[in-house]
């Protein structure tokens, strides 16, 4: 999974589908736990996810605490149909902030600030 710093305030996140989706979200809360500055806020890319599972679910809302705790947001953008079907199944569709694309998401966050 490709993690760029676009900015000292915004990471991008390109996380693959299972089996790799469960080791790129660790990968991703492993590097945001090493940062010795700030918390960046965090752009999920979905674009290469097919579907979702409990765990996968489970490691979003883990992202989404340790975000909120530090005062940052999350913005998750190209997801796939059947994927969005268990976000809205399971209710997250109103708990997460989605975007269409990276370029989106990434306007979406620099005016909120």
């Amino acid at each position: 999974m490709p993690i760029e710093e676009w900015s000292e305030e915004i990471t991008i996140a390109t996380i693959g589908d299972e089996p790799a989706f469960s080791e790129d979200m660790g990968n991703l809360l492993q590097r945001l736990g090493e940062r010795e500055d700030s918390t960046p806020d965090v752009i999920l890319d979905l674009s290469s996810v097919s579907y979702l599972n409990s765990s996968n679910i489970a490691q979003m809302l883990r992202l989404r605490k340790r975000l909120n705790t530090g005062g940052r947001n999350m913005r998750i953008c190209s997801v796939d149909d059947q994927v969005w079907g268990v976000l809205m199944i399971t209710g997250l569709d109103k708990i997460f902030d989605f975007t269409d694309d990276v370029s989106t998401a990434l306007a979406s966050l620099q005016l909120s600030e």
